[in-house]
């Protein structure tokens, strides 16, 4: 299947976002999906799998949520992350350990460091939020896809959001939550579709919370599913990660393309 696949702006609120646009060439009513990054941002890796959903068969756009001025640099943030990265994952949560490390990066890369995780950490999700419902909006609109078989997926951060958006956007007809945090409990009552969960056995701060949603899910009537991956840490479907499980990843992927297959 030859794939169209091309770098796009769209309009929201004010700014221009720049996404990433990949589908069958020459398809036209393609069920279709939001694909929303994690902390990283539109990165070549999630190009690669808007590619591979493509392939399936579905108009995909992918947003770079740090479009807007003032945000930092896809640089800043790689060279942020690598050093979070490079702290032992037990350690990651622990900011006087986290301060000490810093400490010991030469001045101008920690000021930008430090610059740039306290954004990430302390910014408000509602902008991200607004600019993945004019995602909605342009994907709706465009040829490719059918305006009424569109869900999101998200990964880490990305996943977070996809849960939020399904609170957002009563026409979406599905939601996909990789690793990302549970959705706000006085929103789940505003969810119109199937949720869809999938998470590592060994990312506790994310995984140990996944029976409040089930439970909060059930008892306001809403659809969801989910599967742990027992061994699988954070960010286990990221094929650049150091986290990354190949057979959690796999699976993973046949089930996302069951659930969304008979959802959209």
């Amino acid at each position: 299947m030859e794939i169209e696949k091309k770098e796009i702006n769209y309009h929201s609120a004010g700014a221009q976002i720049r996404a990433y646009f990949a589908a069958p060439r020459g398809g036209s009513r393609l069920p279709g999906i939001v694909l929303i990054h994690d902390i990283f941002g539109l990165s070549d890796n999630l190009r690669d799998i808007a590619n591979r959903f493509a392939s399936e068969g579905y108009a995909v756009i992918a947003p770079h949520l740090y479009s807007r001025p003032g945000n930092p640099s896809p640089e800043e943030i790689e060279k942020s992350m690598a050093f979070i990265m490079s702290i032992p994952p037990s350690e990651q949560r622990n900011q006087d350990f986290v301060k000490s490390k810093m400490a010991d990066l030469p001045e101008s890369e920690r000021q930008m460091v430090q610059r740039t995780w306290s954004w990430m950490t302390n910014r408000s999700y509602s902008t991200n939020i607004e600019d993945l419902k004019a995602a909605f909006r342009w994907l709706s609109e465009n040829e490719a896809a059918d305006r009424n078989r569109i869900g999101c997926l998200g990964f880490c951060m990305g996943g977070t959001l996809a849960g939020r958006l399904a609170c957002s956007i009563r026409e979406l007809k599905a939601s996909v939550i990789f690793y990302g945090e549970n959705p706000p409990p006085d929103k789940i009552a505003d969810i119109r579709c199937p949720v869809l969960g999938l998470y590592g056995g060994e990312d506790h701060r994310i995984t140990d919370k996944v029976p409040e949603l089930e439970k909060a899910m059930k008892a306001a009537g809403k659809s969801f599913e989910y599967k742990i991956y027992p061994g699988a840490h954070h960010a286990f479907f990221s094929s650049v990660a150091k986290s990354y499980n190949e057979s959690a990843a796999k699976d993973s992927w046949n089930v996302v393309i069951g659930f969304l297959s008979q959802k959209l």
